[in-house]
């Protein structure tokens, strides 16, 4: 139970931290962060997290997360449903945190509360197969950092660092194309509560970041077997 709290708190905080960026900070007149500031927002949760809470859940945040763990071999399958429950509802409550925040303003608008899209849905307009491949692709790279910075022979104490900075340069990459998810609970926790399009839309970022995780955790137990 406290691997799953901390599961709910850290993707609550990764949520807040780097969707509460963009919807609060990103466009502010004249001051705005802009998508260096929310890639970098979205980096700094997973860094302060993997610090607070890594000892205790694993700092996942993340369904497909989770589930490239699994197919690598690092995480026992009995717990994958549970820790996948525990992020849905963490990244819930953060939006519902930050949807109380945003809508305290007079007259605000709160246009796409920073989901995840393609087509019209896209920040830079780019399509479907487009936003497929970005997600595949950028969580693929993910999962390779996360399995290679947490194996047992990696330099120890600088996981949590190298699985931020990856995290900062995949938003900087691939904002404009789909807005950045490389994960479903991040996903889910935005398109509910903007509704339409972006719950319509809400299927692609649960397949193409499983997608690529699974891929990354088959080929990374192939690279690298010996995890003694």
């Amino acid at each position: 139970m406290k691997k799953l709290i901390a599961e709910f708190i850290g993707t609550l905080w990764l949520v807040l931290g780097g969707c509460g960026s963009a919807v609060l900070a990103a466009g502010f007149p004249e001051l705005g962060i802009g998508f260096v500031g929310v890639s970098f927002a979205f980096g700094l949760t997973v860094v302060t997290m993997a610090y607070g809470i890594g000892h205790i859940s694993g700092c996942h945040l993340n369904p497909a997360v989770s589930i490239g763990l699994w197919m690598g071999g690092r995480f026992d399958s009995k717990e994958l449903v549970p820790y996948i429950v525990a992020q849905v509802l963490g990244g819930l409550a953060g939006a519902a945190i930050l949807y109380v925040i945003a809508t305290g303003k007079a007259g605000v608008d709160l246009g796409g509360f920073a989901s995840n899209g393609f087509g019209e849905a896209s920040p830079g307009g780019y399509g479907m197969a487009s936003a497929f491949v970005t997600e595949v692709v950028m969580t693929f790279f993910f999962l390779i950092v996360i399995l290679g910075s947490t194996h047992p022979k990696a330099p120890a104490g600088f996981a949590g660092l190298a699985i931020g900075l990856a995290l900062v340069l995949i938003h900087l990459i691939s904002i404009p194309v789909t807005n950045t998810s490389v994960n479903p609970a991040r996903s889910t926790s935005q398109a509910i509560f903007a509704g339409g399009i972006y719950l319509q839309q809400l299927w692609l970022f649960w397949i193409a970041p499983i997608l690529g995780a699974i891929l990354a955790g088959v080929f990374y137990k192939y690279l690298s077997p010996n995890e003694g």
